[in-house]
């Protein structure tokens, strides 16, 4: 039991660290060959591990890391040209806008010498290049060289002076390659007096601590519906009858309590594990962005939810086989080592009806933006809180005489499930809505249902309304009347945002203020600019009509682009920083950030004044122009869409899929200062934007300075 405990553990922690292997992709040999009298040939070969390259030393600037060779000086040889190597792949890189060269399997480079010396010696030197593969790059890595020579009896040692052969980077540029682990980051090559980056922001699991609590939140609840509350008394009771060894009783009900949370967890920690062992971790990334954003799940989802809320309204019952059920439960009642385990299976089935919906609400929203891992850690959360009291209560029995009663309390608890259901429910066709831009479920069309939805859970916590499994209540009592202060207080809450309040607190959850069709406040203060008591906004002044801008907007009435060639185009006219907010119409956190942060003064001002803004939406299903289509680097499949595309360019070039994520980058497209994802600190993000901002403003400088 050990063992197979062991095995089931391994496979959910796993893939949460599968990425912190060191790869070294390309072996690099060195060998010298004879090449007439008094010459001799270097020879560097270089072999890549399949689908593995690196580059040739003919790249532009601006674009990927070229390999490089430097000769340490020595008056024993003198090269002869430049380090010569086979014809090259090339391809059009629509991300650096570029042909490039690269080299695949196996490559051989040549450096012809003139020996000046009677007698052996070594040439050494340090040669720099960077290796890629579809989807990612290992950060540029130097490796020192050294080739053993024969003399030239011929010869003298002349004075002649080796030639250093060297490639410099391009003042102001800032190389940033994708990496497999985004922990080992290292400080990118820039330029003097311009910030090293710090890796440790790049951590994508820095959110996995507020899923968890979400999550475990969410088990908790399912814990008190009518179809698991009953079950705690009668499982640990079935631990402790009749045992005159409590040890033993104990350990099987602690097995029961890790069973329920494998069962939970298992399965989609094994699927993460085969699409990130086999899929390169890409075919996960796109099956939960997929979930997340596609019509199809999203309305699956929606549907389901409603099916549920019917149910828990008390129109049906939702029930399992029973063939099923009766299997399982006879093979928990042959006992030995896996009978705890088929009973937890047994709770976990007769459970469904009420913790189905809450655990597709708990995967799907932890995997919105194309996340990962989040989802392991979210049913992990779950099921810990889930099978805590079934441990607990084998531990401490005497607590069972303290737990509540069953009755009519647990089907209000169900029916007010439902009407959750119902509100939560909308948010799947809402996502598909924004996404496919039906303009279904505007922001205030949205707001009409959820006020009236949660009026009508407070008039049922009065008592006002009865459904046909409730039992008659004589008298309010004091928890149900505190829930309806709560929810009309909700409700209360809810109605200035049908005209335009921006309702910070729900951000995430509703349709962008801009889906709004009757904005009061703004409608207000474009009337007191025209009556001239309020001075207008200082924009970005952009350069041209932004593309795809009949249908995307900006918040709070930012003006920017939502194409990144457009945009970079601008910054370079108006020499101001590029500010990318790579997001998504399904991205909760980024609807959160753009009402709390982006609305703080000094962060509007700065993005007003200082920066062109291109918002990049990856799930954005409008297929663009086929000119104007992308083959992926990392995949290789074509790329139609919005979405398709800039997700692509997410992925490929900083290693990043979930959202949101923003960007600095100066007029050549290099980074400025360390990305950012999901921070609702104002001063930090206001020092994100003045680190960029001196930081483009120095390399400006710098130019003005190489000019005169």
């Amino acid at each position: 039991m050990k063992k197979a405990l062991f095995c089931c553990v391994v496979l959910i922690i796993v893939p949460l660290f599968i990425f912190s292997q060191v790869l070294q992709p390309v072996k690099w040999t060195f060998r010298t060959e004879p090449s007439g009298a008094g010459e001799a040939v270097l020879v560097f070969t270089a072999k890549a591990d399949p689908g593995w390259h690196i580059y040739s030393q003919d790249i532009p600037s601006n674009g990927p890391v070229p390999t490089t060779f430097a000769f340490n000086k020595n008056a024993d040889y003198e090269l002869s040209g430049k380090v010569m190597e086979p014809k090259a792949i090339q391809l059009n890189d629509p991300y650096f806008n570029m042909v490039i060269k690269y080299f695949e399997n196996k490559v051989v480079f040549r450096q012809k010498i003139k020996v000046r010396s009677s007698k052996d010696f070594s040439v050494t030197g340090t040669l720099n290049f960077m290796t890629c593969n579809d989807r990612e790059c290992i950060p540029p890595d130097d490796l020192d060289f050294s080739f053993s020579v024969r003399g030239n009896p011929a010869g003298t040692t002349g004075s002649a002076v080796t030639t250093a052969v060297t490639t410099t980077l391009p003042a102001n540029t800032v190389k940033h390659p994708v990496v497999q682990d985004i922990k080992k980051i290292p400080a990118v090559p820039i330029e003097k007096n311009k910030p090293t980056i710090n890796p440790s922001a790049f951590d994508p699991r820095q959110g996995f601590w507020t899923v968890f609590f979400w999550a475990f939140l969410a088990g908790l609840a399912a814990i008190i519906t009518p179809c698991v509350f009953p079950m705690i008394p009668m499982t640990v009771s079935f631990f402790l009858k009749g045992s005159e060894n409590r040890r033993k009783a104990r350990a099987e009900a602690t097995f029961y309590g890790i069973s329920i949370i494998l069962i939970y967890t298992l399965p989609i920690a094994i699927l993460i594990l085969i699409a990130t062992l086999f899929g390169k971790g890409v075919v996960a990334a796109d099956i939960f962005n997929w979930l997340s954003t596609h019509w199809l799940p999203n309305i699956l989802f929606f549907l389901i939810f409603m099916i549920f809320a019917a149910s828990f309204l008390g129109m049906f019952e939702i029930i399992l086989p029973g063939w099923l059920v009766q299997k399982m439960d006879a093979r928990a009642d042959k006992g030995g080592i896996w009978g705890p385990f088929f009973m937890a299976f047994v709770l976990v089935l007769v459970s469904f009806s009420c913790t189905g919906p809450i655990v597709g609400m708990v995967v799907v929203a932890s995997s919105a933006g194309g996340k990962v891992f989040q989802p392991i850690v979210a049913m992990l959360g779950f099921s810990v809180a889930f099978a805590l009291p079934f441990t607990l209560f084998a531990y401490f029995p005497a607590w069972l005489n303290k737990l509540p009663k069953s009755g009519g309390w647990m089907n209000s608890v169900k029916v007010i499930l439902g009407f959750i259901e119902i509100a939560l429910g909308f948010k799947f066709l809402s996502v598909a809505d924004q996404t496919y831009h039906w303009h279904l479920l505007d922001r205030e069309v949205y707001l009409a249902i959820w006020i009236v939805t949660f009026t009508l859970m407070g008039f049922y916590l009065l008592g006002k309304l009865k459904f046909n499994h409730d039992s008659d209540i004589p008298f309010i009592s004091v928890p149900r009347l505190t829930l309806a202060i709560i929810t009309f207080s909700f409700v209360v809450y809810l109605i200035p945002g049908m005209f335009g309040a921006p309702l910070k607190t729900l951000a995430g959850y509703l349709p962008p203020e801009t889906s709004l069709d009757f904005d009061l406040t703004r409608i207000i203060r474009e009337e007191v600019k025209a009556a001239g008591g309020m001075t207008s906004e200082k924009t970005n002044n952009l350069c041209e009509r932004p593309k795809y801008a009949d249908f995307l907007k900006l918040p709070h009435g930012l003006e920017g682009y939502f194409d990144y060639k457009q945009a970079l185009a601008c910054a370079k006219k108006l020499n101001k920083p590029l500010f990318i907010d790579f997001t998504g119409h399904g991205c909760v956190n980024c609807r959160e950030m753009e009402a709390n942060v982006w609305s703080a003064p000094p962060v509007m001002k700065h993005l007003r004044e200082d920066f062109i803004i291109t918002a990049l939406y990856v799930d954005d299903k409008t297929e663009v122009p086929e000119n104007e289509w992308v083959v992926s680097k990392y995949d290789g499949k074509v790329k139609k869409s919005i979405g398709k595309i800039y997700a692509d360019v997410q992925i490929s070039r900083f290693n990043v899929n979930s959202q949101p994520y923003y960007v600095l980058l100066d007029t050549s497209g290099s980074l400025l200062t360390q990305p950012k994802a999901y921070d609702k600190n104002v001063e930090d993000f206001v020092r994100f934007l003045e680190t960029g901002l001196d930081n483009f403003r120095k390399g400006e400088n710098q130019k003005t300075q190489l000019k005169n």
